[in-house]
């Protein structure tokens, strides 16, 4: 008896042992991302320190000409390069992703799953520079043929295009994941009470996974923010403030622009001095981007829940 009680204490220390060691592994874990994000900050905005004193804050973010040769350093074309780009990947792949995802978490049959799932997740795993090289190669032509005065093909409608396919996958398979994390009892409660399948699917399954599905967009938008290679093929990477081509404002896709990234990437090889600077003062201003996207998506789940707490 007293050979066993010891036993039995040994297995319970190393259980505990283990369960620390494992514990304190996934705490470093999770402490080191968070200094590894600080220390990214802290390097970029360390190196665009003299473009914010010597340039100026609002120089560089509200002014609409990049001439480094002038020394006229605005991003703010850039700016909104990036942001219609973003949107328009936005409007146009997340309805394809979330369907996407809705059918292969709900409705397809498991031969169909086999087939389309991976062939969704292969999507991810295609360099960028292939997206950009289809983009010039199919896209831009296409486009090329809308009778638009100015129309060149290459533009923010093209850049959409090709991003929004970039972010289906990642989309499709987290708010995959989230769709079937739902338990099934919320499913058969709602069948239950006389709910259509569909309904079932838009009023009970999709609410629940809600947050991963948000979750889902909000890793898109990232991706879709930092994209550099395909933007830079078939964006035109013309350094201007996207206008629409004619009275249809819907011409504004047609024009060309330069993103945020793109305008690293073409200049930093060469950049020296204040140049240099203000390409890093770029990239401030993309970090930021990306956190207030966070942020804001954080606030409107936290939201959300809190209304659905008070209505309970």
């Amino acid at each position: 008896m007293i050979g066993n009680a010891r036993g039995n204490e040994q297995k319970m220390s190393g259980r505990m042992i283990a369960d620390k060691t494992v514990k304190y592994i996934l705490f470093i874990s999770a402490i080191l991302s968070i200094v590894i994000v600080l220390a990214i900050a802290f390097f970029i905005f360390r190196e665009s320190i003299q473009a914010w004193t010597e340039i100026g804050f609002t120089d560089i973010l509200f002014g609409g000409i990049w001439r480094p040769g002038q020394d006229q350093y605005g991003i703010l074309a850039m700016i909104v390069g990036s942001v219609a780009v973003t949107v328009g990947a936005i409007v146009l792949g997340v309805p394809l992703a979330i369907g996407s995802a809705i059918f292969l978490g709900e409705i397809a049959p498991k031969w169909v799953q086999a087939i389309l799932r991976p062939a969704v997740q292969l999507l991810a795993g295609i360099p960028s520079v292939v997206y950009g090289l289809f983009g010039m190669v199919v896209l831009v032509p296409i486009i090329r043929q809308i009778n638009v005065p100015g129309n060149s093909g290459y533009g923010l409608l093209a850049a959409s295009i090709v991003l929004a396919v970039m972010i289906l996958p990642t989309i499709t398979s987290i708010a995959e994941d989230a769709i079937r994390a739902v338990p099934d009892s919320y499913r058969s409660g709602s069948l239950a009470l006389g709910a259509t399948r569909w309904q079932t699917i838009t009023q009970v399954v999709l609410p629940a996974g809600k947050s991963g599905i948000i979750a889902a967009i909000i890793l898109g938008i990232g991706r879709a923010l930092g994209e550099t290679m395909a933007m830079i093929m078939v964006i035109g990477n013309s350094v201007i403030f996207p206008k629409p081509l004619n009275a249809n404002p819907l011409t504004l896709f047609l024009s060309q622009a330069r993103t945020l990234t793109g305008n690293i990437a073409v200049e930093i090889s060469y950049a020296t001095g204040v140049h240099e600077s203000a390409l890093f003062a770029t990239g401030v201003v993309l970090f930021a981007l990306i956190i207030v996207v966070n942020v804001s998506a954080r606030w409107l789940v936290n939201r959300q829940s809190s209304i659905q707490t008070t209505r309970q």
